[in-house]
């Protein structure tokens, strides 16, 4: 069970780092940037199932550590203004981050993994990239604003 959804974790890894490549070469919109977390929100259902709960201690380090992840990736989200569009800029230090988030990844949950229960575990880790990808996409968001407002053309009065 570990190797399989250790396995999903790295095919996931790739796949949202050639979604981000993709990404860069269309403009986006603040739908873009808002939607992804509120559609992992769903996956908060897990916890209707005691199995998946996780003590106080272990949310607040799943929190912790995610809003730390979330640092690194806010960092290397950055916009420019393309014509009159406004895209998300490439980032090289963007793959090695992504890569360094999954062996992180991979290495807390083999080590926790002894001692945790692995639907626990799940819960954490859910716990843990939600408390990533919120702030990361609350910075893209103010920045992408900024962005938009210096697009529209100054109101005379």
């Amino acid at each position: 069970m570990a190797f399989i959804t250790s396995l999903i974790a790295v095919v996931m890894a790739f796949f949202i780092f050639f979604v981000r490549m993709k990404a860069s070469e269309k403009p986006t919109n603040a739908k873009k940037i808002i939607l992804p977390p509120l559609f992992m929100s769903t996956g908060a259902l897990m916890f209707i199932d005691p199995v998946f709960r996780v003590t106080r201690g272990e949310l607040i380090e799943a929190v912790i550590l995610g809003l730390f992840f979330s640092l690194f990736l806010i960092k290397t989200s950055k916009f420019e203004i393309r014509g009159s569009d406004i895209y998300l800029k490439r980032s090289k230090s963007f793959i090695w981050i992504l890569l360094g988030l999954i062996v992180i990844r991979l290495g807390l949950k083999t080590y926790l993994g002894r001692t945790i229960d692995y639907r626990q575990l799940s819960g954490m880790f859910y716990l843990l990239a939600f408390s990533m990808i919120v702030p990361w996409r609350i910075a893209m968001y103010v920045s992408y604003r900024k962005l938009a407002a210096q697009l529209k053309p100054p109101v005379l009065t």
